[in-house]
């Protein structure tokens, strides 16, 4: 078996990331909840991609790529990182986003143009064609003696799903600092890649914790997370058997991807005004308040200490409001 920390990995985070029991929010709802502050990863406004851009990019780097391709939505938190990532390394990023949601010059659109990035909008609904489109740029640019790489929509490989798994061990060490025993993690699930990592390193470093996904789209993600959790066993030849109960998917997409949820505002509101923290009504926002729905519908055991992992997500709050 191989080690996370063999294969290539390029320092774009500053980890380990805070790791502490909300307090107040604990108090209120008489349950231990911990919370994993990865939108604190020192990258922009943070952000779980940073984990998956740092194995993503370090491989493009090997292989002499100058420049990267990615896509999302407008908004595109991942776009966003990456724009950022890659300015760190001195790298050409163009993103090719879909026209859909806020495409006005709000939010993270500003922060793209505020890291170099070439944006490109798209009026598709199809990833697939944007791929198409990638690729035609990229052989044009190939021709003029770039070298080019391609990371999909959110970086949901199997490689960049390891930066989950080793962000497990990380909260693992700091739980057992804490004197905590983990019970259940849970996150936003949104293209797959970090909670098929947070179900593989579960299984590695926290074997009988189970992780809980929040859907905040519409993907088959029973299928999407363990496939990749699976494949990223494989490039460290780590067994990977799933057993009874050890991964749910509990979907809160709401009126639809990217459209905030009326009943999610207080939730985020409470967060914000109990302990300070910002979440965006697209991923963490809808995340957390499916968790706490949970919570009230008695999901979770009794002895259960809850691991909720900030994914990040805030520049989306200076691009929509929140609705009531």
């Amino acid at each position: 078996m191989k080690n996370i920390q063999e294969l290539p990995r390029v320092q774009l985070g500053v980890f380990p990331t805070p790791f502490y029991r909300l307090e107040r929010i604990s108090e209120t709802y008489g349950k231990n909840i911990w919370i994993k502050r990865d939108d604190m990863c020192g990258v922009a406004l943070g952000g779980n991609k940073v984990r998956k851009l740092e194995f993503l990019l370090a491989e493009a780097l090997e292989q002499g790529c100058d420049t990267v391709f990615t896509t999302g939505g407008a908004q595109s938190n991942h776009a966003m990182l990456t724009a950022a990532c890659a300015a760190r390394l001195g790298m050409r990023c163009i993103l090719l986003l879909k026209r859909r949601g806020v495409t006005d010059h709000r939010g993270n659109l500003v922060l793209d143009d505020i890291f170099g990035a070439e944006v490109r909008m798209l009026d598709t609904d199809s990833y697939d064609d944007i791929y198409a489109e990638m690729h035609r740029m990229g052989e044009a640019l190939e021709r003029d003696g770039r070298k080019c790489c391609y990371i999909p929509v959110g970086g949901s490989t199997a490689l960049g799903s390891l930066g989950y798994a080793a962000a497990v061990r990380e909260f693992a060490v700091q739980a057992l600092a804490a004197g905590v025993r983990i019970g259940h993690i849970v996150s936003a699930t949104g293209s797959g890649g970090t909670t098929a990592g947070l179900l593989l390193g579960a299984k590695r470093f926290l074997p009988g914790v189970k992780v809980t996904g929040i859907a905040v789209d519409t993907d088959p993600f029973d299928e999407i997370v363990p496939r990749l959790a699976e494949e990223a066993a494989g490039l460290l030849e780590w067994p990977f058997r799933r057993e009874k109960n050890d991964f749910e998917m509990v979907s809160h997409v709401g009126p639809g991807y990217a459209v905030p949820n009326p009943e999610d505002t207080p939730y985020i509101e409470e967060l914000a005004r109990r302990e300070g923290i910002l979440l965006d009504p697209v991923y963490t926002g809808k995340a957390f308040a499916g968790m706490m729905e949970l919570l009230r519908q008695g999901y979770f055991g009794d002895e259960d200490n809850l691991v909720f992992v900030h994914t990040g997500g805030a520049g989306a709050l200076f691009a929509m409001d929140l609705p009531r």
